[in-house]
């Protein structure tokens, strides 16, 4: 299994960190079974996140027909309401603000190359925290089901998505997961699907780690009401 983690300007660094260093774990431990990269859609560079600019380096460009995953993290900065990010613009005070840094990867090539990938059943997509509403933003995920993080809910479900509260939640070749830390969580769950429990149990220990909750799938009786 190779991963592509796509950085993009203004990204949040632990939700590419955390998937990529549990995934590079389970390379070790599987033996080599799965590798990882950092990409971003413009090819190598260095790409700097929304948090007191740090910056990671992309070691290559983001290739849509590589088969395996493309992990697309959130982004990093102010918090605000994600349904003001159109007159964020006109407010040059919130430059930083994460609504405003997701919808201007919109301008970019990425949502081109996401398209691709997502049409590729080769590759699944998975996503992190405001990963999942730049693909929504893109108009990429309706009728799906998918997460983000707990403040973009209302957001997710406005484009078409079936918004779901959970941790991480499978949608066959669409992996979504909520907040910041839920990217060890899904890195965790990628490595389980993908090459076994006993491969995602040891890099569970080796991090002292322990997955949260129960990953969501449309699949099962639905619950009656409480």
């Amino acid at each position: 299994m190779h991963v592509q983690i796509v950085l993009f300007d203004g990204f949040d660094p632990l939700d590419a960190i955390a998937p990529f260093e549990v995934l590079h774990a389970g390379g070790t431990a599987s033996g080599g079974a799965v590798s990882v990269e950092l990409v971003s859609a413009e090819g190598p560079r260095e790409v700097v996140s929304g948090t007191g600019g740090l910056s990671l380096r992309a070691t290559g460009a983001l290739d849509p027909g590589r088969p395996g995953v493309v992990l697309v993290p959130g982004g990093s900065g102010r918090v605000g309401d994600p349904g003001d990010a159109a007159d964020f613009e006109d407010d040059g005070a919130q430059e930083d603000a994460i609504a405003l840094r997701l919808a201007r990867v919109l301008d970019t090539e990425l949502p081109v190359l996401l398209k691709a990938a997502i049409e590729d059943a080769r590759i699944t997509v998975a996503t992190v925290c405001g990963g999942s509403l730049v693909l929504a933003m893109a108009g990429l995920l309706q009728g799906r089901h998918a997460t983000t993080h707990h403040l973009g809910l209302d957001l997710l479900d406005a484009t078409g998505v079936h918004a779901v509260r959970a941790r991480v939640v499978d949608d066959g070749d669409l992996i979504t997961a909520a907040g910041v830390t839920s990217g060890l969580d899904l890195g965790l769950y990628l490595l389980e699907r993908e090459v076994g429990p006993q491969i995602a149990h040891a890099v569970e220990d080796l991090f002292a780690h322990e997955r949260r909750g129960t990953t969501w799938r449309p699949d099962g009786p639905e619950p009656a009401a409480f």
